[in-house]
């Protein structure tokens, strides 16, 4: 159940005084092949840290050899001196593995505005690629963390294996990723399909994770294929595989959102296209009041039926149905069964809106907002 599930890959975590306490905080991912296929989503946000740019270069290469991940430090917002430490990191894992430093790529998490203790960090690769071994996969998930309370990691196998670890529990929201994620597959597969599997993957599952609405400035997602199965699966069958990793590591992030204490599943049915689906099921996700009034046990449908106003999807208001957790509270934009009725005791929170506009349906996972996640991110810096 690890990011070395696959055959041909080996981590390992360590500590290198990147962050306080003795904790792991630099892991490595290292694609021992025979082959180095690999492709990567990142994040929409404007502002990109500087590991962002150089991986987005790597994977443009199609191959990639190793991955260098370091919490305690985001090195986003660090100028070109920023980006220099980034490059010297993957040149320096790259003489290490007698590969080249395009074919390394480079993952931060942590404080933005701050950089990197070179020498620390380097020290700490060394040490990693010492010691990483195909069971290092656990130690590596524990090396990426920052405010997350556990490792995530999952793994599946259909006549191959695919394996991933990720790292995330704030700025939790869609742009084509949510956080730190590591994939591997031991599948024989081109980056060109690598691209495609990927894309669609993360689409469908990190992709809808809004937990906070907060879009990172490092948000990765990397797929690595060695081939060391020598099964060439179809496109399709790989997808498969890849997407049902993603959506294991999707909900291991909304359960471990910053202070949750409720995972909640806003289904949205009946809508006239996908894409007005996902915009309704964002906005329900997205609002402040709904998400504290979950906290607070308080099935206030109200809240639903005026975040779903607030979209661009093709909707009549007088055929708006809301169902939480079995219970029809509201029908024809009216109210429905008693609200009283809904059992919001229990942590997983299932919402679910009928647009009443057409055939399809997406789903959209978030948290609700409590005074531990305030308190959290309060402190954040300091």
């Amino acid at each position: 159940m690890s990011v070395t599930a696959a055959n041909g890959f080996r981590a390992a975590g360590v500590a290198a005084g990147l962050k306080s306490g003795g904790r792991p905080d630099v892991a490595v991912v290292v694609n021992d092949g025979p082959q180095y296929a690999a492709a990567g989503v990142f994040t929409r946000n404007r502002v990109q840290a500087a590991p962002v740019l150089w991986s987005r270069a790597v994977c443009r290469g199609g191959a990639v050899r190793a991955v260098v991940l370091n919490s305690g430090g985001a090195n986003a917002c660090t100028g070109p001196g920023g980006f220099q430490d980034a490059h010297r990191t993957a040149e320096y894992a790259a003489d290490l593995l007698d590969s080249g430093a395009g074919e390394v790529a480079v993952c931060s998490t942590g404080l933005i505005g701050e950089r990197l203790p070179m020498t620390l960090l380097l020290d700490g690769v060394a040490k990693a690629v010492a010691g990483s071994s195909p069971g290092g996969g656990g130690d590596a998930a524990e090396a990426i963390r920052t405010t997350d309370s556990v490792a995530k990691q999952a793994a599946a196998a259909a006549g191959f294996t695919v394996g991933g670890m990720a790292k995330g529990a704030g700025m939790l929201a869609p742009g084509l990723a949510t956080m730190l994620s590591v994939l591997t597959t031991d599948a024989v597969a081109d980056a060109d399909t690598l691209r495609t599997v990927l894309a669609d993957a993360a689409a469908a599952t990190f992709e809808r994770v809004d937990c906070d609405g907060c879009l990172s400035t490092n948000d990765t997602v990397l797929l690595l294929a060695s081939g060391a199965s020598g099964v060439t699966p179809a496109p399709a069958q790989l997808g498969a595989a890849v997407t049902g990793v993603c959506a294991d590591l999707a909900r291991q992030l909304v359960a471990d959102a910053e202070g949750a204490s409720k995972e909640v599943a806003i289904e949205v049915r009946t809508a006239a296209s996908e894409s007005d689906a996902v915009e309704v099921g964002r906005a329900v996700a997205r609002s402040n009041l709904l998400k504290c009034a979950l906290y607070g046990a308080d099935p206030n449908w109200g809240r639903v039926v005026a975040a779903v106003g607030t979209t661009s999807a093709a909707f009549d208001p007088a055929g708006l149905d809301v169902t939480i957790n079995g219970v029809q509270v509201c029908r024809g934009c009216a109210p429905g069964e008693p609200r009283e009725r809904v059992d919001l005791s229990g942590r997983d929170v299932r919402i679910v809106v009928d647009l009443h506009a057409g055939e399809q349906a997406a789903t959209v996972w978030t948290s609700d907002l409590t005074a531990a996640y305030v308190h959290e991110n309060s402190a954040y810096s300091t």
